[in-house]
């Protein structure tokens, strides 16, 4: 038959069967591996439901040269293939969706320590599988034929696959976003899912994101060193260890009175530990609660966080060999300063390197290097832990095991039935967030340590737990007081108690705002230096008890920050404090 005869096939005769094998061939290179993010539930639908999506767009070409259907589903196909197998490969080592941060950890590691990994987890039924994936994609490349239309048909239904697949959701975000860069951003997250899409993103995101870390570290590293500052302990060797948590609401812990058994490991510790009552976060969210804990700025001067050391820098400054062990997102846009608060400390381990935060991503990984943290030879130490802790969405923080909590005993009686599942899906969170912290003190206190352990979150969380029960999540702008409450649990070695007034029986329920914990953990570590205020110390002689401040300390619109402190639960009205 010629081509001629062949272009004026009539719709009724179109080859259904011929469309969906190609479809089926580019799909199968970004679906296989979403689709084992589904089946293992390590992630949403999303991630899957894009990959279908994206891969419609590779039938266009094929349908415009229906004559070369088998050769431009090979060049495609060995495209697809290669980063398919990159892909995969990743899932089976980590089960994790490959990321932007990914590509950060492949550029920050050398030959050697690529070798290392490669050593460590290979496996020979990877290459098994492997060969399968490449067969089955090879298989179903063997199934393909051209599918014909008459020319013009061909045009429209190939511009009709682009604009499905391209054009509408682009103007759709760029309108929604109210800009072409915003629009643009959006698209990516969209596309992201499917290959070769997820590395060209990842790869143009990390360069984004590495440039505006590396202005960052120049910055800090412009930034002056703490004036006269001295060492009580300076001639002994100690290891100190900083948990920060994340998302952890002190009043859904047992240790803090909470009715259901949630910390029955800390339970079980708390003799031995200082449990504080009465500390607050600054803010609700991650990145803006950290530009202050872990720093000098605070509610009334919030930019300072750019012209004083945080607290690693100051460890450094003292002597001590630093670490950062994290289970947070790496290289994304939203986590760019804390990856650069992590690389100012002199080793990194980063473990999660997931896509999007909602996916299966457990905390008992940082039990290990924490351990080969411990055991480096350096005699004095400053190990930060940072915990991906209660983050939404709460049921991929905890592993099966830890599934305790499922029905509705222990639940107050206004949450609704539809909201009980996810209210003991953050009390399980809560239980294995317990195992993970005790596993650190435990293993801590080990060692014999010359040191102590700090524990707190960056911020809470309400779920369903303020009056009404209607709220989840967190709003600056719709304050409750789970949103701020955090655990503040401090451990010590018997060694350090002895040469330490570890005595905090009479500070334990001092008002304290985490904004001003650099200035703790300096009084804590036998610090001073010019820039310290000791007054801004929960453990201090020199204490002062300040406004609890919370709020955006750049929405000038309103120039008032809250005083948490006097936030009543069923009161509308709060009073304001002014800047």
């Amino acid at each position: 038959m010629s081509l001629f005869k062949r272009s004026t096939t009539t719709a009724k005769s179109f080859d259904w069967a011929g469309f969906g094998w190609l479809f089926l061939f580019f799909w199968y290179f970004s679906g296989i591996t979403q689709l084992l993010i589904l089946v293992t539930d390590t992630s949403g639908f999303t991630g899957f439901r894009q990959a279908f999506v994206m891969s419609a767009l590779w039938l266009a070409p094929v349908l415009l040269f229906p004559a070369r259907t088998r050769l431009l589903a090979a060049l495609i196909g060995v495209v697809l293939w290669a980063c398919s197998m990159a892909s995969l490969g990743y899932f089976f080592i980590y089960q994790q969706e490959f990321s932007q941060s990914v590509i950060f950890i492949m550029f920050e590691s050398n030959v050697s320590e690529a070798g290392e990994y490669m050593t460590q987890y290979f496996a020979w039924w990877m290459v098994a599988a492997f060969l399968a994936h490449t067969a089955v994609g090879y298989w179903l490349w063997t199934r393909l034929r051209p599918v014909y239309l008459p020319r013009g048909q061909a045009m429209v239904a190939a511009t009709a696959i682009v604009l499905a697949v391209v054009g509408y959701p682009l103007i759709k975000h760029t309108l929604r976003a109210g800009t072409l860069a915003g629009g643009l951003e959006k698209f990516e997250s969209r596309i992201e899912p499917a290959v070769p899409w997820q590395m060209l993103v990842a790869y143009r995101r990390y360069g984004e994101q590495l440039e505006n870390m590396q202005g960052m570290l120049h910055s800090a590293s412009k930034i002056a060193p703490l004036r006269n500052l001295k060492d009580a302990m300076a001639e002994q060797p100690a290891t100190l260890v900083l948990v920060i948590g994340e998302s952890t609401n002190r009043q859904r812990m047992s240790l803090y009175g909470y009715p259901r058994k949630t910390t029955p490991e800390l339970d079980k510790l708390k003799e031995q530990l200082s449990v504080f009552d009465n500390v607050i976060t600054p803010r609700p969210y991650t990145i803006e609660a950290l530009q202050q804990v872990l720093t000098f700025a605070d509610e009334q001067n919030p930019d300072l966080y750019l012209s004083t050391p945080s607290l690693v820098s100051m460890m450094k400054q003292a002597g001590y060999k630093t670490f950062w062990i994290t289970n947070q997102q790496t290289m994304t846009k939203r986590n760019t300063m804390l990856t650069t608060f992590s690389q100012q400390a002199d080793a990194q381990v980063y473990l999660n390197n997931n896509r999007n935060q909602n996916a299966a991503q457990y905390d008992g990984d940082v039990i290990a290097p924490f351990n080969q943290a411990l055991a480096d030879s350096a005699a004095r130490k400053l190990i930060v832990v940072h915990l991906l802790g209660t983050h939404m969405s709460y049921q991929y923080r905890y592993p099966p095991t830890f599934k305790k909590f499922t029905d509705r005993q222990g639940v107050p009686a206004g949450v609704r039935d539809d909201q009980v599942p996810t209210y003991n899906s953050y009390d399980n969170a809560v239980l294995y967030n317990d195992f993970v912290v005790s596993s650190l003190i435990k293993d801590y206190a080990k060692t014999d340590p010359n040191g102590f352990l700090l524990y707190l979150s960056d911020h809470g969380e309400d779920v369903f737990d303020s009056p009404g029960h209607s709220t989840l999540g967190r709003n600056e702008g719709k304050p409750t007081a789970p949103m701020y409450t955090v655990p503040f649990i401090a451990w010590a070695s018997p060694k350090w108690r002895e040469t330490h007034d570890w005595n905090f029986s009479a500070d334990l329920s001092r008002p304290y705002s985490s904004a001003h914990l650099i200035h703790t953990w300096a009084d804590l570590a036998g610090l001073s230096f010019d820039e310290l205020d000791r007054s801004k110390s929960l453990v201090s002689d020199d204490f002062k008890a300040r406004p609890l401040l919370i709020g955006n300390p750049y929405e000038h619109q309103r120039k008032a920050l809250i005083d948490f402190s006097l936030m009543q639960p069923k009161a509308p009205a709060v009073r304001v404090v002014q800047k």
